[in-house]
């Protein structure tokens, strides 16, 4: 197998796994990739290194919920969208909303957001956006007719490149959509 002694070695492997994952990686997935033990701190100091070697590239390493992955910087997202012009969704302010009421007030039932936004709420906002698998119900509020609670996913998280809720945007660019999606 490789010589896990070679630090420079153990980088490569880590960049490739990263390079060609579809999904996040956690440190645990990281560790799965080689069959000696190599500590969590090690791994995060060999992370730390790799992202400042990409630092002047094209892509760059970063740290969501789910885990770590390369992403392709912002300045080339325009060209990148070319590719899947299908995959470009775009959201109505509705459906926009309804996101960032349950981000910013989660867990919130069907009703809070009426309450909040002062209108009915369309249930595709809501099936919308299950179906991105941004939201999900965690639970039934304990009153009368147990209402729905719903909460955002780590899926959420890592579209919009968050580690947790605490680096959500203000909440006025959120609404106007200038949140660009790793999507």
């Amino acid at each position: 197998m490789t010589d896990l002694n070679n630090i420079s070695k153990i980088k490569q492997i880590l960049e490739v796994a990263l390079l060609t994952s579809a999904n996040p990686l956690s440190l645990d997935d990281l560790q799965k990739l080689f069959s000696e033990k190599i500590e969590r701190s090690t791994l995060r100091m060999l992370l730390d290194e790799l992202k400042t070697e990409w630092q002047d590239r094209t892509m760059e390493l970063v740290l969501v919920a789910s885990g770590y992955r390369f992403k392709a910087r912002d300045e080339y997202s325009s060209y990148l969208m070319r590719l899947n012009p299908e995959r470009l969704a775009k959201y109505s302010r509705a459906v926009m909303e309804v996101l960032a009421i349950v981000a910013y007030r989660q867990p919130v039932t069907r009703g809070d957001i009426e309450e909040i936004r002062g209108v009915a709420l369309n249930p595709n906002a809501i099936r919308q956006l299950q179906e991105r698998d941004w939201i999900d119900v965690i639970g039934q509020k304990e009153v009368p007719g147990r209402p729905s609670l719903y909460a955002t996913t780590k899926h959420f998280l890592n579209d919009f490149n968050l580690r947790s809720l605490s680096e959500l945007p203000d909440i006025e660019s959120f609404l106007q959509n200038e949140i660009p999606l790793n999507v």
